[in-house]
């Protein structure tokens, strides 16, 4: 495929469980080339969480597996020399640093913002946190579940008689993290312009609420309090689960001539007469009378069916599918957003390969996928030397090349667009050691 956007962008990756991995996975399948900083021995905690218990045993569970393919570990102790030192080099090398540990630790570590801009100057350093990093509750631990509660999102997930329900997959947690990689990017593309790298503070509390979207701005705006409505749409009626006669089938007529072509589709032209149904706001009214008339219509044929005519009369329509025939559909095959790599470890010979999602996105016309499998812990070890040296090497070969600063908007549109996403701090050769100190960097991280 073309170049990818963030190749040569080079990611120190301090994070631990999804949100901060799932960002640094989504700069990785943009083509940064991600070193994964670990706890000697144990590593990040993801290793052993997952559906496969033997996975689990071999530090390879399926959460780790499918969001840090591609990425390079190494184990460094950051509370002992030499490793701080050896860290401190990758530092004065590195384009971006992430983590997502609890509010202060990298800094109580001897490793806070001031002391990496230093080092760095052109650092982007994003820390992903449950709440942030000031405020009366930055101290608290967070996982997906926890934020899911305080957002609000539970309480409107589920019927009146079931809510508040969890939302079935850690929503946060990729809200958290899709967040951070967005800031990331564009500190990236902030730099080009000022020189300068930038600390991004993202809070999985306040992305999980802005993600929200309309259910806050209607209280907020309105004054009108959201409530659990099951699989029903608060903004149009009818848009939301219907039945189907094999079974449910989603429905999204938002529109006036939607909701006209699907009484065409369903031969209940009656409904468009009746003054209850006649306009939004009348249909939302009278949503449950609706309903039941469109559920008698529509128990004449199964979901599929339905789902092609609507679809063809321009209605929005599909049937409810379970995780294995999702990832069978056509389209997705379609479009190769699902990949696979060798297995960690094992020859690349076809013999055992991992299953992997993609991003969602083509560049020009090409899926985003991973470059290699997950790593072993610490199977940089060995390499940290020569990357070291190879990152530093290529910083001060991009510091040559930078073009001065842009001083003011006007200026956009006399210069030639920069060549790939560079640093311009100062760069240390430095002398790494041993990365494989015993003691743990064992704060907890989000």
């Amino acid at each position: 495929m073309p170049q990818r956007p963030l190749a040569g962008v080079r990611v120190l990756d301090l994070t631990n469980v999804l949100a901060g991995p799932y960002c640094t996975y989504q700069l990785a399948l943009l083509g940064a080339e991600v070193l994964k900083v670990e706890v000697p021995g144990s590593g990040d905690l993801a290793r052993h969480l997952g559906a496969d218990p033997s996975l689990n045993e071999l530090g390879l569970g399926a959460s780790f597996l499918a969001q840090n393919a591609g990425k390079k570990s190494v184990e460094l102790d950051l509370k002992a020399e030499p490793d701080r030192s050896v860290f401190l080099d990758l530092v004065r090398a590195a384009d971006v640093l992430v983590e997502n540990f609890r509010a202060g630790v990298l800094a109580r570590l001897g490793f806070a913002w001031p002391t990496l801009r230093d080092a760095n100057p052109g650092l982007v350093y994003c820390a992903i946190s449950g709440f942030g990093q000031n405020g009366p509750m930055s101290q608290a631990p967070a996982y997906d579940q926890v934020i899911q509660g305080l957002s609000g999102m539970m309480s409107i997930t589920g019927t009146p008689e079931t809510a508040p329900l969890r939302v079935g997959f850690p929503v946060c947690d990729a809200i958290g993290g899709l967040s951070a990689a967005f800031a990331v990017a564009s500190a990236l593309a902030g730099r080009q312009r000022n020189g300068q790298g930038c600390y991004l503070d993202v809070s999985m509390l306040e992305a999980s609420v802005s993600a929200m979207g309309w259910t806050v701005s209607n209280f907020l705006i309105c004054g009108v309090e959201p409530e659990p409505m099951g699989s029903q749409n608060a903004t149009a009626v009818p848009s939301g689960t219907f039945d189907a006669a094999d079974g449910p089938l989603n429905i999204a007529a938002n529109r006036q001539e939607q909701f006209e072509r699907l009484c065409r589709t369903v031969d209940r032209m009656d409904l468009l007469a009746d003054p209850r149904f006649a306009t939004r706001e009348t249909r939302k009214l009278h949503r449950e009378e609706l309903n039941q008339e469109l559920n008698r219509a529509l128990a004449a044929r199964p979901a599929a069916e339905w789902e092609a005519a609507l679809t063809a009369a321009g209605v929005p329509a599909a049937r409810i599918l379970n995780v294995p025939a999702t990832v069978q559909l056509e389209q997705l095959s379609h479009r190769n957003f699902f990949s696979d790599v060798p297995f960690p470890g094992a020859p690349d010979d076809g013999a055992r390969r991992v299953p992997l999602s993609g991003s969602g996105v083509l560049i020009d016309g090409e899926p985003c996928h991973a470059s290699g499998p997950a790593p072993l812990l610490g199977e940089h070890n060995d390499r940290l030397d020569e990357i070291v040296r190879r990152w530093t090497s290529a910083k001060a070969g991009h510091q040559a090349t930078v073009p001065p600063p842009l001083t003011s908007l006007e200026a956009l549109d006399s210069v030639t667009p920069a060549t790939p996403i560079m640093s311009t701090g100062p760069s240390s050769a430095g002398r790494p050691a041993s990365a494989n100190s015993a003691v743990a960097a064992d704060e907890e991280k989000e």
